[in-house]
């Protein structure tokens, strides 16, 4: 099978909350698949940092700072793009929180914030990608779904409904612009070694359950995401569209 199918070159990615983490990861996948990047996060400082650290290693990236909840800035971004030049080929919509705590525990402010992060945020930077993208006839997006696609743990209630969320939001998307030339699918991460399960991973009790439940038998690493986003940016997946794929070491697949 050619390499060819697989090259980003000439294409333009955007990554949100890519400074760091998975996003991160991510970005500099697809910077390694020959894509030109656009670094994301509200943390002016860590964008930069992450910008020249890319660019140090020869990847042609650049830096937008806006914050995934303010639907103005976004669009400000985007018309700031409009602007520039800048077509927006692939966009993966990565940016996350997580919120712990019982379900009958949270306000309605924690929830909204958890929901708006994790699946509005999505459904407003692909709304905003799409209209520039189906003009065109050609695009990707991969938005960042979770295992809790598909199941639900003790104290990540919103999180769970978010990340349920994204599944169908992608099909959605897939169903409304495939015509257009425009392929949306999704990533869903198995329990990966970020900032965000540090806690979890310093957890003796909740490690040994979980290696008692993925067949591999470890934590996974950001970098092993990059193969499946590398597969949904390139030409390699033009007839794939609405599908999540689990990288999770075989946890879903075990009983």
């Amino acid at each position: 099978m050619s390499h060819a199918l697989f090259d980003l070159s000439g294409r333009t990615a955007l990554v949100t909350g890519s400074s760091r983490g998975l996003g991160r990861a991510i970005a500099e996948g697809l910077a390694r698949a020959g894509a030109r990047l656009i670094v994301n996060g509200v943390d002016p400082a860590r964008v930069e940092a992450a910008v020249a650290e890319i660019r140090a290693v020869g990847y042609a990236v650049e830096g937008s700072t806006f914050d995934v909840t303010d639907e103005a800035g976004i669009i400000e971004a985007f018309t700031h793009f409009d602007a520039a030049g800048t077509e927006i080929d692939i966009l993966v919509n990565n940016a996350g929180i997580q919120v712990r705590k019982p379900l009958i525990e949270f306000s309605s402010a924690e929830w909204r914030k958890v929901i708006e992060t994790n699946l509005t945020s999505a459904f407003v930077v692909g709304r905003e990608a799409a209209k520039r993208m189906i003009p065109r006839k050609r695009g990707k997006i991969i938005n960042i779904g979770s295992l809790a696609s598909e199941l639900a743990r003790p104290t990540v209630g919103p999180y769970t409904a978010a990340k349920g969320g994204i599944k169908n939001l992608t099909r959605s998307m897939a169903v409304e612009w495939a015509a257009n030339g425009v392929q949306a699918n999704a990533i869903g991460p198995g329990y990966m070694l970020t900032d965000m399960n540090e806690a979890l991973v310093k957890n003796p009790e909740f490690s040994a359950w979980l290696m008692s439940r993925i067949p591999s038998k470890r934590w996974g690493r950001p970098d092993e995401l990059v193969g499946a986003a590398v597969f949904l940016a390139s030409t390699a997946s033009d007839y794939v569209n609405g599908q999540i794929i689990y990288v999770d070491g075989g946890m879903l697949a075990a009983m």
